[in-house]
């Protein structure tokens, strides 16, 4: 589907594009002004004469509350937060531009968590740094943020923690960043293999040859993909560099990865 209109009944006034983002106190707020969100189909009128309306070309299937609102190349702008009738109310999840004709579908929300892996962060001495910066990005791809934590380099806690928001949270996917080092306390991989029904291992070639174009150390970290039942788990570098170059690298795959898990698509789509 894609945007036909984008309309302000406050002022009466049609734009071209439009840009979103949010106040401090949360509240959304279009072209940096205040207002409520809904988009409708083609062909929907409302009486509210308050409001910004984004119209989206007919024949989509109305989503669920807390769905997200993807533009282009997937990245998410809205949340769905309330559906009334035919009105799909939204709030900002991530600032951004819309435009007329900007190609957009509604996906559901990945259920996520963000691990730390860090000796001195666990105790406080150094800032986390990577894990808020993997849930600000992973946000854009529509994740809903529900586990975080932050442990020592010990692989049995790891485990455990691993294990329990895959089988107990039934997480779909779960971002780990630190300890894919080579010092002896690095052990990340190692718990991930301890645990893993399946390895992928296209994820953590992926990530080396890319990040490599920035470091030529980026070919001794050990990031890699394994799958836990229904839940996709990814570690990262420990350092904010490594971990959001390593993520960029892999993100347009993510989603479907998950999809493929989860069974929501049952074609891979590839070409080879």
């Amino acid at each position: 589907m894609r945007v036909l209109r984008l309309y302000s009944n406050t002022t009466k006034q049609d734009m071209t594009v439009s840009y979103f983002s949010s106040s401090n106190s949360g509240s959304s707020l279009v072209n940096g002004n205040k207002d409520s969100i809904y988009c409708t189909s083609a062909g929907f009128h409302s009486d509210d004469g308050r409001g910004y309306q984004i119209v989206l070309s007919s024949g989509y299937p109305l989503p669920e509350i807390g769905y997200f609102l993807s533009v282009n190349r997937g990245e998410t702008i809205f949340r769905v937060d309330k559906i009334d009738k035919e009105r799909i109310l939204l709030s900002v999840s991530a600032k951004g531009f819309l435009s007329v004709s900007d190609r957009c579908s509604f996906l559901r929300p990945l259920r996520t968590g963000i691990l730390t892996v860090s000796d001195k962060g666990s105790r406080g001495e150094r800032e986390d740094t990577s894990g808020p910066a993997l849930e600000e990005l992973v946000t854009r791809l529509g994740a809903d943020i529900s586990e975080k934590a932050i442990l020592p380099d010990e692989r049995d806690s790891i485990e455990r923690i691993l294990l329990s928001w895959s089988e107990d949270s039934d997480l779909d996917l779960i971002l780990v960043t630190g300890g894919t080092g080579l010092s002896k306390r690095d052990v990340t991989p190692e718990a991930l293999d301890a645990i893993a029904d399946k390895q992928v291992p296209g994820l953590g070639e992926y990530m080396r040859m890319r990040t490599s174009e920035f470091t030529e150390r980026a070919i001794l970290s050990r990031g890699k993909g394994v799958v836990r039942s229904e839940t996709l788990i990814v570690a990262f570098p420990g350092s904010i560099n490594g971990a959001t170059q390593c993520f960029d690298a892999i993100s347009p795959v993510l989603r479907h990865g998950v999809e493929i898990i989860r069974g929501w698509t049952k074609e891979c789509g590839h070409s080879h």
